[in-house]
């Protein structure tokens, strides 16, 4: 086992998140990789499944009691939970568990942070001021203050599909008017950095789906593709990265397609991830291309239907904490 951990955080407390975490230590405990919850202990040793939790100082002891408990980093919550029923009173410990994995993420004291899944209405309702997970992190490691190209950037895995959002938490209404040539420009350079740095491939292939159907129809079917896709995939050739596109989205993610790319930038947020959901709905993992540290979460939500019936599978948990230890093993070498 390794001597580096990643942080995980806890996620809603109200969803199946208690749940996957532990049945994820449950699978990972013999060979890991290993990994420190922040979240509330309690919390956690009543997950079910008979999981042993061991409340930690920090990921040295959580490394050396991994094998035999699960190690969580214990920052309580202020008010009882009632599974499958969100509140904004566990807001405040939510977004401080999130905090805390970011920051240990940023100071070197982990490998990366993974995050369980959280609701953003309760946060919402008590005043958090960004869309999700993605954007929060953003703030929390200064990437706005980072010079072009700069995350965060949504890639959704899995199996042999990675793709990757332009415009991310945008209603559909709005993306047009969001798209710009400079936009797909940065997502473009950091998904091509990425499949370098993180993934390992030394030549990146790129795809580019199209906004409108049949790719425009020359014009005829929006003027997107003409006016802001094209221009976009004309100056990342032009800086050397091997893209095509805009291609139709609808003949894009099939097997013979997807052997002709290492990625595909799709332009906005169910383009992406209704093809990755269809392919492997258990197992897809939310990376976050961008940011100074290693960040990847199950692609999936709080669960709050069936949270606290033992009814939840950790698949896409188990496949965030693996491709996290991946990314952060490449990025240490690199």
């Amino acid at each position: 086992m390794k001597t580096t951990a990643l942080a995980l955080s806890a996620g809603d407390p109200a969803g199946i998140g208690p749940e996957i975490i532990a049945k994820a230590w449950s699978a990972l405990r013999a060979e890991g990789p290993s990994f420190m919850v922040v979240g509330d202990a309690q919390l956690l040793a009543s997950a079910g499944g008979g999981v042993k939790v061991r409340a930690v100082t920090g990921p040295v002891e959580a490394i050396k009691v991994f094998g035999q408990a699960l190690p969580v980093l214990d920052i309580p919550l202020q008010a009882p939970v009632v599974a499958g029923k969100p509140s904004s009173a566990h807001a405040a410990q939510v977004i401080r568990w999130i905090e805390t994995g970011a920051g240990l993420a940023l100071s070197g004291a982990v490998t990366g942070l993974v995050t369980a899944p959280i609701a953003k209405a309760p946060l919402y309702d008590a005043g958090f001021a960004f869309p999700g997970h993605t954007e929060f992190l953003a703030e929390l490691t200064h990437v706005g203050q980072r010079q072009a190209p700069h995350g965060p950037i949504m890639m959704l895995a899995a199996r042999d599909l990675r793709a990757t959002l332009v415009t991310i938490h945008t209603p559909l209404s709005a993306v047009p008017a969001a798209l710009s040539i400079e936009a797909i420009v940065n997502a473009g350079l950091v998904t091509v950095e990425a499949l370098r740095k993180d993934f390992g491939i030394a030549v990146p292939r790129l795809a580019v789906a199209a906004l409108n159907p049949h790719a425009g129809e020359a014009g005829a079917l929006g003027g997107e593709e003409n006016a802001i896709i094209e221009p976009a995939v004309r100056v990342l050739r032009d800086l050397g990265v091997q893209v095509r596109g805009p291609a139709p989205a609808d003949s894009l993610f099939h097997a013979e397609a997807r052997a002709t790319y290492d990625a595909v930038l799709c332009m906005y947020h169910d383009q992406a991830l209704i093809p990755v959901k269809m392919l492997d709905f258990w197992a897809g993992v939310n990376v976050t291309l961008g940011l100074p540290i290693v960040r990847t979460s199950p692609d999936h939500g709080t669960g709050f239907d069936i949270a606290g019936r033992g009814l939840a599978r950790a698949d896409s948990l188990i496949a965030a904490i693996r491709l996290a230890a991946e990314i952060a093993d490449r990025r240490s070498i690199a």
